[in-house]
C-alpha cells in the first residue's frame, strides 16, 4: 500500500454528462408551411390587372372605369369617346390616350398602392 492521501470525488453536477459524438443528432419536424397572406380585398392584383388591359384595348370608350365602379366617369369617356369618332375623331383620340394612359398607370402601380388608390380611395381620374 501506498502512503499517498486518498483524492476526494469530484462533486455530482446537475449537467448531464456530454453525448458522446456518435450518437444522431434528435430530429426536428419541420414546420408546416404557412398559407400565402390574402389580398385585402380578395383579389386586387386581378381587378388590378383586368382595369389596366381594359385601359390600354377599350379606354376610348372607358370600360376600365365602369369596371371599377365609376360610372359618371364612364359614361363620360363613352360618349365623347363615340360621339368623336362619328366627328372628326380627335375627342376620341384623346380619350383614348388617357384610356392608355391610365391603364399603363394601374399596370404600373403595386397593388396595395392600387387597392388604396383606385378601389378603397376612389380616385376617378390619373
Amino acid at each position: 500500500m501506498s502512503n499517498e492521501p486518498e483524492k476526494p470525488s469530484p462533486a455530482p453536477d446537475d449537467t448531464p454528462p456530454p453525448a458522446p459524438e456518435s450518437s444522431p443528432a434528435p430530429e426536428t419536424q419541420p414546420d408546416p408551411p404557412s398559407p400565402a397572406p390574402a389580398p385585402a380585398s380578395g383579389g386586387g392584383s386581378d381587378k388590378k390587372l383586368v382595369a389596366g388591359l381594359l385601359g390600354i384595348l377599350l379606354g376610348w370608350i372607358g370600360i376600365h372605369k365602369f369596371y371599377l365602379g365609376y360610372q359618371k366617369e364612364g359614361i363620360i369617356m363613352l360618349v365623347v369617346g363615340l360621339v368623336g369618332y362619328f366627328l372628326c375623331g380627335i375627342p376620341t383620340a384623346v380619350v383614348g390616350i388617357i384610356g392608355l394612359i391610365e391603364g399603363i398607370l394601374y399596370l404600373t402601380k403595386p397593388d396595395e398602392e392600387f387597392e388604396k388608390t383606385y378601389v378603397t380611395g376612389q380616385k376617378p381620374w390619373f
